[in-house]
């Protein structure tokens, strides 16, 4: 056969080398410093600090894509918002944007998660994606890892299939997860945490109250995001941004700070 412009290789090759990678980066999963549940922009922010301070961080995405409302902003319309001081984590990550009014900035929804989605690969957060959170380890009253099964579990007949899921340990768990609030329901389910839902809108009230609860709810785990306003029934903000960004870098920030004692 004549020779093409590729290189030629065997269809063999290339389903192992699927294979090898993604069964690389689960057997790392196993043992992980932070799990953080949802790849919205709340859960990139937070698993990029962590990596950068060469923490081990996967998060669990149970889409197949990331970046969860950037992409789409408010009512399917592909610009978001975001207000004084978020822009300049916009400013840290090269992202173009353009002010609106005095402290109200704007930009594409796909520029800002494209971009924050390459900034955390590059600083080496590592994605489960189709991946569920199912449950939570928890050890002497903390939590100490996660337990996930594959999204399309949930769409089979539980009268035909039962599919059990795997545990991965870790030091923390982030839950980014936004309105479900997955893991921290987990815990309410138990008794051991209260989920008071979400308030009413109030943008003034809402971002700042989200960044000022984020925090950890339970040995173990930290609270970021919408997840803040859904545990602790605060406002609802819509579609604008800065306060899950800058609630993703403080719970970076509370996570750093109690494994720099514990991994001493």
């Amino acid at each position: 056969m004549k020779n093409g412009i590729f290189k030629p290789v065997s269809e063999g090759a290339i389903s192992r080398a699927i294979l090898e990678g993604f069964y690389r980066d689960l057997s790392e999963a196993i043992n992980a410093d932070v799990f953080v549940i949802g790849a919205g922009p709340a859960g990139l922010v937070a698993s990029y600090e962590l990596a950068k301070a060469n923490l081990k961080v996967f998060v669990i995405e149970q889409n197949n894509y990331l970046g969860g409302g950037f992409w789409i902003g408010g009512y399917f319309m592909n610009t978001i918002t975001f207000r004084y001081p978020a822009n300049e984590i916009f400013d840290e990550l090269n992202i173009r944007y353009t002010e609106v009014e005095d402290g109200l900035y704007a930009t594409y929804g796909s520029l800002a998660a494209s971009k924050l989605i390459y900034s955390a690969v590059e600083a080496g957060v590592k994605f489960l994606q189709l991946t569920y959170l199912d449950d939570l380890i928890i050890k002497d009253g903390r939590v100490s890892g996660v337990v996930v099964n594959w999204s399309p579990v949930r769409a089979l007949p539980r009268s035909i299939t039962c599919v059990d899921p795997i545990a991965l340990e870790g030091k923390f768990v982030i839950d980014a997860s936004g309105h479900d609030a997955v893991a921290v329901r987990k815990l309410a389910n138990r008794g051991l945490v209260e989920v008071k839902g979400l308030g009413a809108m109030n943008v003034n009230a809402s971002e700042d109250a989200v960044v000022e609860y984020t925090k950890e709810v339970y040995p173990g785990l930290v609270v970021a995001g919408m997840a803040v306003a859904e545990t602790f029934g605060l406002n609802r903000m819509g579609p604008t941004f800065g306060g899950m960004l800058l609630s993703g870098k403080k719970a970076a920030k509370i996570v750093l700070e109690s494994l720099a004692v514990k991994l001493e």
